[in-house]
């Protein structure tokens, strides 16, 4: 029987930050990780395509907190006590120097996921954390005083237990066993398949739009990026986080309402074309685009509104004109089916929030029993969220459970 004072279960972001924050603030502390994989930080290595996107710099954490789908009420505690500038910080002491990116993207100066792994690496052999990977944990006891760990090759005990285990089925159902209420996972954060011919041939193409979700309030505008598949970009990922649930309820079978012209309504729209009308007479239509789209993008806009390359603008018809504006503002396009976006595996679902005390991260259920990361019903968009989750998650604990 190995026994700890700490046991965390999870080798990944939110584990390795918890545990290297707990030894930091006590290093009398035993403090072992169970991994259930041969390797930690595996979704660290491939996240931001390699790099690693550590975090957002969106400093305030009422601000920060819009980003979370799921979360959004619960971090505005956690967010005031450890934020995307104190995760900067927290790195720079590690001496890991971040940088920001145009869209407000973190990651390491290397442009390496390596260096946050070798930055943790280092710190647990420093500290005297062990690592023990291929620990698959099968059942869990609490008896008193004492946590029981049962893996399919081994027996641990510890005082208080950490769980950073991220979207894991297996642990959320020896949770449920043990009294927590799970909500079911559904997946967030996925691209749409389309199949049309209006979008065919401009994989690639990218616009800023605003989208919409046909008999639904779920609204999204950003970035758009046609692909051989259908649609990507910010856009569709915001729309497909906030509607997590709502897309999974129709088996993502569903319509969308695309403004190619973001904020322009279908009224603008064909009062501005009927001007263009006039004062473009002469000009071809293909050769003359109003509108800052991809040229691309518009030729097919045109077809879709049975409007040919060589036609003037004078030549339009009072049905045509109205076509053009309908395909610009609220063109609708049928989505069958999703596609996991790059290699992000994000869930919306996991241990209910109401049974946590969001001050601590600890259980309101089950004592000495500590929460961090995904495997809580908290999801974010792209951009470094997800991750800020698990760093703030681990600080908290670290500051709580050695009280």
């Amino acid at each position: 029987m190995n026994h700890f004072d700490i046991i965390i279960i999870g080798g990944g972001a939110a584990g390795f930050f918890s545990a290297i924050n707990i030894v930091e603030k006590n290093p009398k502390l035993r403090v072992a990780i169970l991994e259930r994989g041969k390797e930690c930080l595996s979704k660290v290595k491939i996240s931001g395509g390699g790099r690693c996107n550590v975090t957002h710099a969106c400093f305030v954490p009422n601000d920060l907190v819009k980003f979370y789908p799921r979360g959004e009420k619960e971090l505005k505690g956690p967010f005031h006590q450890f934020c995307s500038g104190d995760t900067i910080e927290w790195f720079e002491k590690h001496a890991v120097q971040l940088k920001i990116e145009e869209d407000g993207r973190m990651f390491p100066v290397s442009n390496s996921s390596q260096t946050i792994i070798d930055c943790f690496e280092k710190e647990v052999q420093k500290l005297g954390i062990q690592v023990i990977t291929s620990q698959s944990v099968q059942s869990l006891f609490h008896n008193g005083e004492i946590w029981k760990i049962e893996t399919q090759n081994n027996s641990y005990k510890a005082k208080k237990l950490v769980i950073a285990t991220g979207s894991n089925p297996k642990i959320w159902e020896l949770f449920h066993k043990l009294g927590h209420t799970i909500v079911s996972p559904v997946p967030s954060l996925f691209t749409f398949n389309i199949k049309d011919a209006r979008i065919k041939d401009l994989m690639g193409v990218s616009a800023e739009v605003s989208v919409k979700v046909k008999n639904s309030k779920l609204v999204a505008s950003g970035p758009l990026l046609i692909t051989h598949w259908g649609m990507s970009g910010p856009a569709i990922l915001r729309l497909s986080a906030w509607g997590a649930r709502e897309l999974f309820d129709t088996n993502y079978q569903f319509a969308i309402q695309i403004n190619w012209l973001k904020d322009q309504n279908f009224d603008e729209v064909l009062a501005m074309l009927q001007e263009l009308k006039i004062e473009n007479a002469k000009k071809n239509c293909a050769k003359f685009s109003p509108f800052a789209l991809p040229k691309r993008l518009w030729e097919s806009i045109l077809e879709a509104a049975t409007i040919s390359f060589e036609t003037k603008w004078a030549d339009l018809t009072k049905k045509q004109l109205n076509k053009l504006a309908e395909e610009l503002t609220v063109a609708t396009y049928q989505v069958n089916g999703k596609s996991t976006f790059k290699e992000e595996f994000v869930t919306a679902g996991g241990i209910d929030l109401k049974e946590i005390n969001f001050k601590t991260m600890q259980s309101k259920i089950l004592p000495n029993l500590f929460f961090a990361g995904e495997i809580l019903n908290i999801d974010a968009i792209t951009g470094g969220f997800n991750f800020q989750n698990a760093w703030t998650g681990g600080f908290i604990i670290a500051e709580n459970i050695i009280k």
